[in-house]
């Protein structure tokens, strides 16, 4: 027995000292950049209006979308991210390869040992023992515990549970990239419906002050007052008006069915709150965390870097497979002819084995499977620097819009107060027949798109600021209490 191990342990002991040198792979490093846009006056602490403030180096809450303050808002999002469809495949995703690794850790580290039980019942022919006739009847009971490991001694399982690990984390993150996208499906898509409510609001106002120009119109051209040209102009006028509600209600529809989508239900079922931009609060403190900070919060990055690190895990495999690979075996039990004597002294069996399997010529598959991994990571490096180069992008994009916007919000208000004092001005003249209808035809007109105008850009602000807390990353990784106070410092700025 001794000189029976002598060669699985003279081999351990060889090969446990070799090692593979492998290959450097390229390190893949993106510098931060010190700020998010090249407009100084885009980075916080800045005001873009009186309604609302951009503080740098604030975290974004976990549950960002109680900023807007909207407890229906609130619970819709909170009823998709528990009935979603797409959620609940994300965490099934996520325990089938977390299941997986743990199996692949046990497999890789562990010997595995089966205990094997069999019965035999054979006849013999004579012939094989140099008689006539029939041979011996022979019965064979055998129960025996069989072992075999592989020895790590190049790190290819090391590598393969490495990479395993990173398959964990890969679907780990997309599973917090899907809940904060599908948070903010949710809160754009309800400040789209409640917009489109405002719009329908407004088209209706219009079109029952127009009805009542109209009825005025009538009257003064059954008197003699005006020509009948006016009359049909304002006729085409309130037309022309009324054709725009179908789209607007369409849309309405259309965004309805989407947030029922969203929630995990269907259009029929779904018990959608009305919602109006009023109900809805704009955040007056918008968080903006540094720049330095993005990569660890953005779970697409997050992603992009666990598959970064499983892809040079398989470089690790690829190059481990160009060397030797070691398989100890062993197994012990018992054979007997009676199955009473299972057990019994003298029925012992047993034995051990080691495999040496060294690759000496599959042409070039080996070195061009392990190019091939190579040139995988480098791609995936490659995708990497753009996923973050996307990311800065993004954010520099929502703070210009979220400017801008803000911006073009405060226009459109000064617009709109002109437009309806103007109206009020024109509808007067046109009483004393100081001006003519067409004049105060366009002065309705102006207001009509000057209210539409309002209601978009006041939806537009609403958008630029969940476009920017997503954009920063969503929160996924912050605590909740982090929520709870920065709801209180909102009512406290509210006060």
């Amino acid at each position: 027995m001794k000189r029976a191990l002598l060669l699985p342990l003279l081999a351990v002991t060889t090969l446990s000292g070799c090692t593979v040198s492998g290959l450097t792979l390229t390190e893949v490093k993106v510098a931060a950049p010190e700020r998010y846009t090249a407009l100084p006056g885009e980075q916080g602490p800045t005001s873009i209006q009186a309604k609302q403030n951009v503080v740098a180096g604030q975290q974004i809450p976990q549950q960002w979308w109680q900023l807007f303050g909207s407890e229906p808002l609130t619970g819709l999002v909170e009823q998709g991210l528990k009935n979603s469809p797409t959620i609940v495949a994300a965490a099934a995703r996520l325990r089938s390869v977390e299941a997986l690794y743990r199996a692949q850790q046990e497999s890789v580290q562990l010997p595995t040992v089966d205990l094997s039980l069999g019965a035999n019942r054979t006849q013999s022919s004579g012939a094989t023992q140099g008689h006539m006739g029939s041979g011996s009847v022979l019965s064979i009971q055998n129960a025996s515990l069989q072992f075999s490991y592989r020895a790590d001694l190049f790190g290819g399982n090391r590598q393969q549970l490495l990479g395993a690990g990173a398959a964990v984390e890969v679907e780990r993150y997309k599973a917090e990239h899907t809940r904060v996208a599908l948070a903010a499906n949710i809160v754009t898509t309800t400040i789209q419906l409640a917009s489109l409510e405002a719009q329908i609001t407004a088209l209706q106002n219009i079109i029952e002050d127009e009805s009542a120009h109209l009825a005025v119109t009538e009257q003064q051209y059954q008197i003699g007052v005006i020509p009948k040209s006016d009359l049909l102009s304002q006729r085409a006028s309130l037309a022309q008006t009324r054709t725009r509600m179908p789209a607007l209600r369409r849309a309405q529809a259309l965004a309805q069915h989407q947030l029922a989508l969203l929630i995990g239900t269907t259009a029929g079922e779904a018990d959608i709150p009305k919602f109006s931009l009023d109900s809805i609060t704009l955040p007056q403190t918008v968080p903006l965390s540094l720049p330095s900070e993005l990569t660890r919060q953005r779970a697409d990055i997050r992603t992009a870097e666990a598959l970064l690190q499983q892809s040079a895990a398989a470089v690790g495999v690829a190059t481990a497979n160009r060397y030797p690979t070691l398989d100890l075996s062993g197994s012990f039990g018992t054979e007997v002819n009676q199955l009473s004597d299972l057990l019994s002294g003298g029925s012992a069996v047993w034995g051990v084995g080691a495999g040496l399997l060294h690759p000496l010529f599959h042409g070039d598959a080996l070195r061009a499977q392990e190019a091939s991994a190579v040139a995988s990571y480098d791609q995936l490096a490659a995708e990497y620097r753009q996923q973050v180069l996307m990311a800065f992008r993004e954010v520099a994009d929502a703070l210009r819009a979220l400017h801008l916007d803000s911006e073009q919000l405060a226009l459109t208000e000064e617009a709109d107060r002109l437009a309806s004092e103007t109206l009020k001005l024109v509808e007067q003249q046109h009483k004393q027949g100081a001006v003519s209808y067409l004049t105060l035809l366009n002065a309705q007109r102006l207001l009509q798109q000057s209210r539409i105008d309002l209601i978009q850009a006041r939806a537009a602000l609403y958008v630029d600021s969940a476009t920017l807390m997503v954009a920063l990353g969503g929160g996924w990784w912050s605590e909740t209490e982090s929520t709870a106070q920065a709801v209180q410092i909102e009512q406290g700025a509210d006060k």
